[in-house]
């Protein structure tokens, strides 16, 4: 196969579904949105099991909503795959003057500036306007600190960012005591933004993170459920003891 000719392939292929297959011809921008979000989330899923395979076909499938996506912005005279390509293009340009210009940057931390700085330029009013709205909120926050990063806006190292932390615990428990439903919201978000922040100083992806301990608890309670078929009994009818018991039985089994 001559890969070089792939995307035109694709592209061709797009334009014949678009005009022959009753599924395609309805789609809309609206309608491919849900759909594109689901694309996303099964990639996340398989670069997190680092599932090589299921990555290079869930790419391909975002591959195609973006042509698809180029397709109807040409259908509506806005804009064509071409211009996506190539905006992106001068987008990378633009931003690594470093590279491509006479810039000097010692570090990645620099470049990371400089990004924000060219942002500013490019009539960005905001350094956080770059953060999707609609973003889901654990990433979201880890992005939003990234970003005010980028002008100074941190702590100076991660001693400081514990005691915030465990400043953030403490109002929490304190609200907790004073029984505001309002400000117990508030303080268990403070104590979430603070601990995402200090994931970051100690170089762990909180999304990551909280997803592995998702899926460690879905196997261990799952395993707690096969143990319980195996004695004849159900969750149901389970005391909490009886179910933590296998629980830790389940841990034993892991570590060995």
């Amino acid at each position: 196969m001559e890969y070089s000719k792939s995307i035109d392939r694709l592209r061709k292929i797009m334009d014949e579904l678009r005009e022959q297959c009753p599924w395609d011809k309805k789609q809309t921008i609206h309608t491919l949105r849900p759909q594109t979000l689901e694309e996303i989330y099964e990639l996340m899923d398989d670069i997190t099991s680092e599932n090589w395979q299921g990555i290079k076909e869930e790419l391909g499938d975002l591959l195609l909503h973006i042509v698809f996506y180029s397709k109807i912005g040409a259908e509506q005279k806005e804009f064509t795959f071409d211009d996506v390509v190539e905006t992106v293009c001068n987008k990378l340009i633009n931003r690594h003057p470093h590279i491509y210009g006479s810039v000097k940057v010692e570090n990645e931390t620099e470049v990371k500036q400089n990004w924000e700085k060219i942002k500013q330029a490019e009539g960005k009013k905001s350094v956080l306007s770059g953060v999707p709205p609609s973003m889901p909120a654990l990433i979201k926050a880890l992005r939003l600190q990234e970003k005010t990063k980028q002008v100074g806006f941190e702590w100076e190292n991660t001693g400081q960012v514990r005691d915030k932390v465990n400043e953030e615990i403490q109002e929490l428990y304190e609200a907790v005591e004073g029984g505001n439903h309002k400000e117990i919201e508030d303080e268990f978000g403070d104590v979430l933004f603070a601990l995402i922040n200090y994931a970051r100083f100690v170089k762990v992806d909180p999304e990551l993170a909280l997803e592995q301990t998702n899926k460690k608890f879905i196997r261990r309670f799952q395993r707690v459920e096969e143990l319980a078929l195996e004695q004849g009994k159900s969750l149901h009818d389970m005391t909490l003891w009886e179910m933590d018991e296998l629980w830790n039985k389940v841990k034993v089994e892991e570590r060995k």
